[in-house]
C-alpha cells in the first residue's frame, strides 16, 4: 500500500479517487448520515496515500477532490437512493479500518468494495414482521385478539404491495400512497363489520410501518452536525412520504365512509 511519504502516479491517484468516491456512494445511497459519507471518504483516501480528500455533498449526488503533491484530481458521482442498508455502511467502515490499518493495499481495497452487496432478508419473513410488530402495537394499545388478527392481516398486505411497487420501481411517494390505502382499506372494514371491541386500533396500528423514522432521524442530526443543506433535503423527502401515506389513509376511510382514529 502506498503510504503518505511515497510518491503516488497520477494513474493510482485516479484510482483512489474512484475508490474514494465509491465508497462514499455506496454509503449515502444506503441511508449513512452525512457526517460518517464524509468522514469515512476522506480516511480511506488518506489511509491510500494522497495528501488530501475535499468531500462535498448534496441529496442526490457527491463530489470530491483528492490532493497529491499539487496534483489535483476531482471525480463526481450520482447518488441515487438504494434503500437504507446498515449491513453495507458497516461493511464499509470496516475495509476503511482494514485500510488504515495497512491491511489492505490499493487491489485489495478496489476487491473488497466490488464484493460489498446489500444483504437482503426472506420477503415473506419480512411481511411476517412486519405484520407481527403491528399488531403488537395494537395489543399495546389495548385492543383485542380480533384486532390483532385484523391488524396483523392489514399490515402484512400492505407490507406486500409495498414490497411489489418498489420491486416495479415506482416513485417512493407513489409506494407509500398506494400501500397506505391498500392497508388502511383492509384495516378500515373492521369498523365496518365491527370486528372486536375496539377496531379503530387496528386502523391506526397497521400503517405505523410507514413511519419515516429513519430519515427524519439522519435529517435532524446532519442539522445538528451543521450539514444544513443535506438535512433539509433529507426532512423534506420524510415530509412528503408523511404527507403521502396522509393522503392513503384518507382515501381509503373516504371510501369506506369510515374514520377510525381520526
Amino acid at each position: 500500500m502506498s503510504s503518505p511519504e511515497q510518491s503516488l502516479t497520477e494513474p493510482q491517484q485516479r484510482e483512489i479517487s474512484r475508490l474514494a468516491v465509491g465508497a462514499g456512494q455506496k454509503l449515502l445511497q444506503h441511508g449513512a448520515e452525512s457526517t460518517l459519507v464524509m468522514e469515512v471518504t476522506r480516511r480511506l483516501g488518506l489511509a491510500l496515500g494522497v495528501d488530501s480528500v475535499e468531500v462535498s455533498l448534496s441529496a442526490s449526488s457527491m463530489v470530491i477532490t483528492t490532493l497529491h503533491q499539487g496534483r489535483c484530481i476531482t471525480t463526481t458521482r450520482r447518488c441515487q437512493d438504494r434503500g437504507i442498508n446498515m449491513q453495507v455502511v458497516t461493511d464499509i467502515q470496516r475495509i476503511c479500518i482494514m485500510a488504515e490499518r495497512g491491511l489492505l493495499d490499493l487491489e485489495s481495497v478496489h476487491d473488497r468494495l466490488e464484493e460489498v452487496q446489500p444483504m437482503r432478508y426472506n420477503r415473506f419473513l419480512v411481511i411476517v414482521m412486519i405484520g407481527l410488530s403491528c399488531a403488537s402495537f395494537s395489543r399495546l394499545a389495548g385492543g383485542d385478539w380480533p384486532v390483532f388478527a385484523l391488524t396483523f392481516v392489514a399490515s402484512a398486505v400492505g407490507m406486500f404491495v409495498r414490497q411489489e411497487i418498489a420491486h416495479a420501481h415506482f416513485n417512493p411517494l407513489v409506494n407509500f400512497g398506494v400501500s397506505a390505502f391498500v392497508t388502511t382499506l383492509i384495516a378500515g372494514f373492521g369498523q365496518v363489520y365491527h370486528i372486536g371491541e375496539t377496531p379503530f386500533l387496528a386502523m391506526a396500528s397497521s400503517v405505523l410501518m410507514f413511519v419515516p423514522g429513519f430519515p427524519l432521524i439522519n435529517a435532524v442530526s446532519d442539522m445538528v452536525k451543521g450539514y444544513a443543506n443535506m438535512g433539509i433535503a433529507r426532512w423534506t423527502m420524510a415530509t412528503l412520504l408523511t404527507l403521502s401515506t396522509s393522503l392513503g389513509i384518507v382515501v381509503a376511510m373516504n371510501v369506506l365512509g369510515v374514520w377510525g382514529w381520526l
